[in-house]
């Protein structure tokens, strides 16, 4: 996979934010081009154990597909990867998906985010159990998949540790975005016991907290249960779950993972949410 990967220090950031020291874990580095790979490589071993000849999975941003169609073309075995709005503004790593001999099958239900993907991906699953393993990619999902998912990509909290005292140095903080939690889980995990390192979680507050158009589950949700978890959700008085928005591409999910509500309810990580003020645009540097 290319592990360990490297921590970089943020020059241009780090003057920017006025000298505190910026490192970035660069997971971007790895084989297929995201973290994704370190749980998709892990969780392909239990079906393979258990005799399963295809996998299911769900696509956000697209990398956790990426990874998946990687470990199916490595092990031989039949991949299919369900995908909403993302299958268009990712389109690029759909076209990686099916090179590696895997299918895209694009969801149209609901208000066509993430959750509707990973909702096609167990209505798929549970009519084939006998045949087919479902490889979640986030740390959301009934038990052990959060569990699972924290353990396979606990590595990069691992290093992240371990580097910073390579070069004489300690963390003050741990920062990470928060999505469905996988990527903030698998920081924040290695580090949950070491009270002088804080631990930070951005959400995406989309078009801002006080209108129904953010992903900020943990900023603006209250508990109650999705895709068989009991966590923060986004949800109406009722308790039916509401539809989300982000200009990220991943991070549009209306819960989080439990590990982070659990993080929450007992103050030991703070969440903030960023909110994206006018159009992105890439530059050349």
């Amino acid at each position: 996979m290319g592990r360990p990967s490297s921590l970089h220090l943020a020059n241009r950031l780090t003057e920017y934010a006025g000298g505190v020291n910026i490192w970035l874990k660069l997971e971007d580095l790895n084989d297929t081009g995201s973290y994704k790979i370190n749980n998709a490589l892990g969780q392909i071993l239990i079906p393979r154990r258990l005799g399963k000849t295809e996998i299911i999975a769900e696509m956000g941003a697209g990398q956790h597909g990426v990874a998946t169609a990687t470990v199916c073309a490595k092990f031989s075995m039949k991949c299919t990867i369900y995908g909403a709005e993302d299958v268009r503004r990712q389109a690029l790593n759909v076209f990686r998906i099916r090179l590696l001999d895997a299918t895209v099958i694009p969801v149209e239900s609901g208000s066509r985010t993430f959750q509707d993907a990973v909702n096609e991906a167990f209505r798929a699953w549970i009519v084939r159990l006998d045949t087919t393993h479902y490889i979640i990619g986030s740390a959301i999902g009934p038990h052990p998949f959060p569990t699972m998912v924290r353990t396979f990509q606990s590595v990069i909290g691992e290093e992240t540790k371990t580097q910073p005292r390579d070069l004489g140095k300690s963390p003050d903080a741990v920062v990470a975005c928060v999505g469905g939690g996988s990527n903030a889980t698998e920081m924040f995990y290695p580090f949950s016991d070491d009270m002088s390192v804080q631990l930070v979680g951005v959400e995406a507050s989309g078009d801002g907290l006080d209108t129904a158009r953010h992903s900020a589950t943990l900023s603006g949700g209250s508990m109650g249960v999705l895709h068989g978890v009991r966590t923060y959700v986004l949800q109406d008085e009722q308790g039916q779950i509401s539809n989300t928005h982000s200009i990220s591409a991943g991070l549009d999910y209306p819960g989080v993972g439990p590990g982070l509500a659990n993080w929450k309810e007992g103050n030991r990580a703070t969440f903030l949410s960023a909110r994206m003020h006018r159009p992105y645009r890439a530059s050349a540097c």
